[in-house]
């Protein structure tokens, strides 16, 4: 079974960069620079654009950004949590007033709103493939002494569009030493939401894949939603919390320990978390907790958490951290599975 959740993951890694159009967008900087290129999108106060003669994705300050003119289409999101899709474009600005961007869906109709309070834009298009976004990482570590070996793999994918988006990430741990048995962990998660008219507010749906050696999982899906709040969506960070229920199914492996499977119906309490600095740095974390309602006073726990280092172009050093943790794991087998790795990661798309 884990196997297929290997092959089921690995298919993340087909999805293709986004294509690329024409460099016809204008950029006008507060120092009174202009430049032709195109606009990819902005994430965590990035601006990220390309130029016929440079190669690669650059990263402009979107708090120097004076003017911006764009034909192409961006889904805008504003810090209140409001949605626009449209062109981009910029209002005449008095010196020393805030720099206000216009977002128009038609000719007639769109909406202005200052460049400050603009947190995500991400382009969209007619055509199916241009709209995801995503990375690819890859880590080996070799040590002679005990004669050990670790490989990491990962993948994300991301599509967005006006009100709703989905993602999905694939990631596999091996370790093997000398004397030992080799340890796999292979973890693949699905999630789509939906913003809700309130601001800030979104529904959300997860299903997740686990198979664990450590911990005695064959494998391990969950199914689950519910009602999650951004507290904190700025240009610096980004913070949401998720309240909801699942279900999960776990059947762990016959050679060590003949259980069967096991099912619980269980709460759901999500939180993430991710805080940026300049095109230089990015920390992510994610916590999951499924307290059992079938089991009362059982817990499983789920963590993930990521720190990004910018080389160059769309080439990212990167350090990560998972974890899985049962408090009440049946009767010979472990209760947690934990580690960390460290690689390469490369990005397409807006990321």
């Amino acid at each position: 079974m884990g196997t297929k959740i290997i092959v089921v993951g690995f298919a993340l890694l087909l999805t293709i960069p986004m294509l690329a159009r024409e460099k016809t967008d204008v950029l006008v900087m507060r120092n009174g620079d202009r430049m032709t290129c195109e606009i990819k999108g902005l994430s965590a106060g990035v601006l990220y654009v390309s130029f016929d003669y440079i190669q690669g994705t650059t990263s402009v300050d979107w708090s120097k950004v004076a003017r911006v003119e764009s034909t192409q289409l961006f889904v805008v999101k504003t810090e209140s949590g409001t949605v626009y899709t449209g062109t981009l474009g910029s209002t005449d600005t008095v010196a020393g007033r805030p720099v206000r961007i216009r977002v128009m869906e038609t000719s007639e109709k769109g909406a202005v709103v200052e460049r400050s309070q603009i947190v995500k834009m991400v382009g969209t298009s007619d055509k199916f493939w241009e709209r995801f976004n995503g990375a690819i990482s890859l880590g080996i570590i070799y040590s002679k002494g005990n004669q050990s070996t670790q490989f990491t793999l990962g993948s994300e994918a991301a599509y967005v569009r006006e009100r709703w988006g989905a993602q999905a990430s694939f990631d596999s741990n091996l370790s093997s030493s000398a004397g030992v048995n080799a340890s796999t962990r292979n973890s693949l998660r699905l999630g789509a939401f939906h913003l809700l008219p309130s601001q800030n507010w979104f529904y959300s749906g997860l299903s997740d894949l686990l198979q664990s050696s450590e911990q005695g999982i064959l494998f391990q899906s969950t199914l689950g939603g519910g009602i999650g709040r951004y507290f904190r969506n700025t240009n610096r960070m980004s913070i949401s919390i998720l309240g909801g229920a699942a279900w999960q199914s776990t059947t762990y492996q016959p050679s060590t320990l003949p259980l069967g499977q096991q099912n619980l119906a269980t709460g759901l309490i999500t939180a993430e978390a991710r805080f940026f600095r300049f095109s230089k740095t990015n920390l992510s974390a994610a916590l999951a907790l499924f307290p059992a309602i079938s089991d009362p006073g059982r817990v499983r726990a789920n963590t993930n958490a990521s720190f990004y280092v910018k080389l160059f172009s769309d080439l990212n050093w990167n350090v990560t951290w998972y974890g899985n943790w049962d408090n009440r794991p049946p009767t010979g087998l472990s209760g947690s599975d934990y580690g960390t790795s460290s690689g390469l990661t490369w990005t397409f798309g807006l990321r």
